[in-house]
Parts: structure tokens; C-alpha cells; sequence
């Protein structure tokens, strides 16, 4: 069984087939070739699939394709060259919140749902809003030290 669906993905009007039982996570991957977002735990724990929908941070591997009929979608991908982007990056490198790499996509677009909410949030609320993303190489510290800074800069009038 298939259904159409009608979205935007990153910008850009998308219009086409997917399977009924198709996850996000497969259809983006491996229908649209957007590999930032990555396959981890596949129960909605981990956060390595986020993917922005409406705004809101999904978890992709538990999301059906055809629920996204009607919205819009942000990968990792439609990040790119973007302001908001560019200070995520800084912020990461500066705080050594990085190592392998493979949970930052998921991190960085938490923090741009959390930004785009244009509020002030305290280091409690920045945690709570990041516990559903998993890093196991670095310490949460220095991710949330970045968060805090794109934050702080997006608050400023950066634009996201």
C-alpha cells in the first residue's frame, strides 16, 4: 500500500509516493539520498535521527513517511550555509563537543528547534531539551557549553 504525500523538505516542495509503512528515516536516507541524518537505536532513545518536523525535533526511525504530508521537514542538509549553521559549527569546535561526530546532526538540530523558540532558557532547561540525544564519545558538558552559546547567539540577532 502506498500513499501520496505533499511536503517541503528543506526549502524545497517534494511530491511523490512512499510506502504506508515506510519510516522517515528510510525514505530520506534512502529515497532522497539525505545521509546526515543517521540510523542508531531504532526505539526513538538515542536521538541520532532527529529530524526537524514543523520545528518540532522527531525521532525519524519512529516517524512514518507519510506522516509528513502537509509539513515541512528540516535535515542536517537544509542547515547548510546558513548562519545558524556556521555558529553551531564554532560552537562545537570551540567546546570540543565533537568527537566522532555521528550524533551532531541530531544535536545541532535540538539546538535549532530550542533557538527558534527565542527563549532564554536556564542550563536545566537546556539539558532537559537535549537529554534525547546521545553522545558516547565526549561529555555532555562540553555539548551543552555549546548549546549555550548558539543559544546566546542566536538570542542576539544571528540569524537561524
Amino acid at each position: 500500500m502506498t500513499e501520496h504525500i505533499s511536503a517541503v523538505i528543506n526549502g524545497s516542495p517534494f511530491e511523490g509516493v512512499v510506502s504506508a509503512n515506510e519510516l522517515l528515516l528510510d525514505f530520506l536516507r534512502e529515497e532522497l539520498g539525505l545521509t546526515g541524518v543517521k540510523q542508531s537505536c531504532e526505539v526513538e532513545v538515542c536521538g541520532t535521527c532527529t529530524v526537524l518536523v514543523d520545528g518540532a525535533p522527531v525521532s525519524s526511525c519512529c516517524f512514518l513517511a507519510c506522516d509528513i504530508d502537509g509539513r515541512r521537514v528540516e535535515t542536517i542538509e537544509g542547515l547548510a550555509g546558513t548562519a545558524f549553521h556556521q555558529v553551531a559549527v564554532e560552537a562545537f569546535m570551540r567546546h570540543a563537543a565533537v568527537q566522532c561526530g555521528f550524533c551532531s546532526a541530531g544535536m545541532i538540530l535540538t539546538a535549532k528547534a530550542l533557538a527558534d523558540r527565542g527563549l532564554d532558557p536556564s542550563r536545566a532547561e537546556i539539558s532537559r531539551a537535549m537529554s534525547g540525544n546521545l553522545c558516547r564519545c565526549t561529555g555532555y558538558h562540553s555539548i551543552l557549553e555549546a548549546v549555550t552559546d548558539i543559544l546566546k547567539v542566536s538570542r542576539e540577532g544571528a540569524p537561524s
